[in-house]
């Protein structure tokens, strides 16, 4: 079960997280395609929700994602129009069944 932190801000959720060993960054394709075609061996860990005071649009759910292997990494899921909405909904959805 993933456990659910607070931060002031992305940045110190991200560097908590790397101080645990969290140092893979699962946003590149290569990682993120990994998740996506093999999600039974990865397991989401911790979860941050960080909303903007004032914009909506800074809303970002930051993952930390471990691997059967051992692999320690993060993910940074953006609801501005930038981000990848596919792999965001898909861990979206592997944090829920995690619960």
């Amino acid at each position: 079960m993933a456990k659910m932190y607070h931060y002031a801000t992305v940045s110190k959720a991200l560097d908590q997280l790397n101080e645990k060993g969290f140092t893979c960054d699962f946003n590149l394709n290569s990682n993120s395609d990994m998740i996506k075609k093999n999600p039974e061996k990865f397991e989401i860990v911790h979860v941050y929700r960080y909303e903007g005071e004032s914009d909506p649009g800074d809303e970002a759910v930051v993952y930390g994602i471990r691997s059967t292997s051992g692999k320690k990494g993060v993910y940074v899921a953006g609801f501005s129009a930038g981000s990848d909405l596919e792999t965001s909904k898909f861990l979206f959805d592997l944090s829920i069944r995690g619960r």
